[in-house]
């Protein structure tokens, strides 16, 4: 499962990244960023960032997963993402039982 390995692997400095980042594409809001930031533990964190931008369609999981190459290689081969957008299909999102 990807979405749990990205949960457990992905660190808080990284998950700031991709959230700025996404803040910055105009994916989420930054509302929605200090949400996700906001009182949780650290995994929900994470979880509750896959599942914002989950609900907001391929496009944001293709640039989510595009950043996560950038600003963390090693996890991203880690989580065996494709770096080919039109094969991902936003596969890390989408892996949720």
């Amino acid at each position: 499962m990807v979405r749990s390995a990205f949960v457990w692997r992905v660190t808080i400095e990284i998950l700031k990244l991709l959230l700025e980042a996404l803040v910055s594409d105009g994916i989420l809001n930054k509302l929605e960023e200090e949400s996700i930031l906001e009182g949780n533990p650290l995994r929900a964190d994470k979880r509750s960032l896959i599942d914002t931008v989950r609900k907001k369609g391929d496009k944001a999981c293709k640039i989510t997963i595009k950043h996560l190459q950038i600003k963390d290689p090693f996890l991203f081969s880690q989580l065996r993402l494709n770096s080919d957008p039109s094969a991902q299909q936003g596969e890390v999102m989408h892996q949720i039982p």
